[in-house]
C-alpha cells in the first residue's frame, strides 16, 4: 500500500511489484491503421490494389518494482509493446509483397508470425537519479501518446518511447522540481546534416554527412506540478558535428551498385572537416487541469 494500488509483495523478497498494460484491437475502414486517411498511394487512388480495411492488434506490458533499502527505495521499470497490423500504415501492390522477407520500401515489419516489438521504457531510479531509457528532461510530460492522438506535436521525444539518459531530479516541495540530465542523441536527437556542395543544390539534401556522436545532449527543466495544472520551462544543448569536407556527392540510384550520398571517399581523411558547433533550444509548457465549473 505504500506505493499505491496494484502492488504486491513478491513471495520471499522485500520487493513489491505491479504488472500493468492493455490489449487493443481495431479495424479502420477506408484508410490505414491508426486512422490514417486514404489520401495517397493506392488508398488515395482507390485503385484495384487498395485494401478496403486495415486491422491492428496491440498489447502493452509494464512491470514496476520497488525495493526498500537502508539508503532509500530502488525502483525499476520496464514497458514493452507488441503489435501486429496490416502492412504497417499503408497498402501496396500485392505483386511486390514477399510473405516471408521484408521488401525494400514496403514497411513489411508485420510479416506472417512477425509483427513489431518495441521497448519503450527501461530504467532504474534511486535517490533522485534515473539511469536507462526514460523520457527526456526536455520533454513536456503529455507530448505524444498517450496524451494526444498524434506523434507529430512539438515537445521533445514521444513519451511512449524514451531516450537513453542519466538524469537527476531535485524535489523542492509543494510540487516544484528541477531536473538536469544527459541524453544520448544517437537515435532520437540528430536530424540530417547536409553540407555537400558538389553539385550545390537548393535543398543541400545530397546525403547525411553527420559524424559520430562526441557528446551527449545536456538537458534540464524546472517544473511546477500542482492541482491546478502544470508549468514547465526546459532547455537543451546539442552538438552538431559533420564528418568530412570531401564526401561522395552523387549517390548511386536505387538498386544500383555504388557509394551512397555523403559516403566517405579516398580523399575524405585528407580534406579535413567543418568546425563543430553547439546549438540549443528552450521550451515553455502549460497544462490546465481544473477549469471552473462555468467553463466546463
Amino acid at each position: 500500500s505504500a506505493y499505491g494500488p496494484g502492488f504486491f509483495f513478491i513471495p520471499g523478497t522485500d520487493t513489491c511489484m505491479k504488472i500493468g498494460g492493455y490489449l487493443r484491437v481495431d479495424t479502420t475502414f477506408d484508410g490505414g491503421v491508426q486512422g490514417s486517411p486514404a489520401w495517397n498511394g493506392d488508398a488515395g487512388q482507390h485503385n484495384r490494389y487498395f485494401d478496403y480495411f486495415a486491422a491492428r492488434s496491440r498489447m502493452l506490458l509494464s512491470i514496476d518494482t520497488r525495493t526498500a533499502t537502508d539508503y532509500g527505495v530502488v525502483r525499476t521499470f520496464g514497458q514493452g509493446r507488441f503489435q501486429f497490423s496490416t502492412l504497417g500504415n499503408n497498402t501496396f501492390n500485392p505483386n511486390s509483397i514477399n510473405g516471408s522477407l521484408p521488401v525494400a520500401n514496403s514497411q513489411l515489419l508485420d510479416t506472417p508470425g512477425g509483427g513489431v516489438t518495441t521497448i519503450q521504457f527501461l530504467f532504474i531510479q534511486f535517490a533522485g537519479f534515473t539511469f536507462g531509457q526514460s523520457a527526456s528532461a526536455y520533454s513536456s510530460p503529455w507530448q505524444g501518446f498517450p496524451g494526444n492522438i498524434s506523434d507529430f506535436l512539438l515537445g521533445g521525444q514521444n513519451n511512449d518511447t524514451g531516450v537513453n539518459n542519466i538524469q537527476y531530479t531535485a524535489d523542492f516541495g509543494n510540487g516544484v522540481t528541477g531536473t538536469i540530465g544527459l541524453d544520448d542523441p544517437t537515435v532520437w536527437d540528430r536530424t540530417a546534416v547536409y553540407n555537400l556542395s558538389l553539385p550545390l543544390n537548393a535543398t543541400l539534401n545530397t546525403g547525411n554527412a553527420y559524424a559520430g556522436v562526441h557528446a551527449p545532449d545536456v538537458v534540464g527543466n524546472i517544473r511546477v506540478d500542482q492541482a491546478w495544472g502544470l508549468f514547465q520551462i526546459s532547455a537543451a544543448a546539442h552538438e552538431v558535428n559533420a564528418s568530412y569536407n570531401v564526401l561522395n556527392a552523387l549517390g548511386a540510384p536505387a538498386g544500383a551498385v555504388g557509394l551512397p550520398g555523403a559516403a566517405p571517399t579516398g580523399a575524405s581523411e585528407l580534406s579535413g572537416h567543418p568546425d563543430t558547433s553547439w546549438g540549443g533550444a528552450v521550451m515553455a509548457a502549460l497544462q490546465i487541469k481544473n477549469y471552473p465549473d462555468r467553463y466546463r
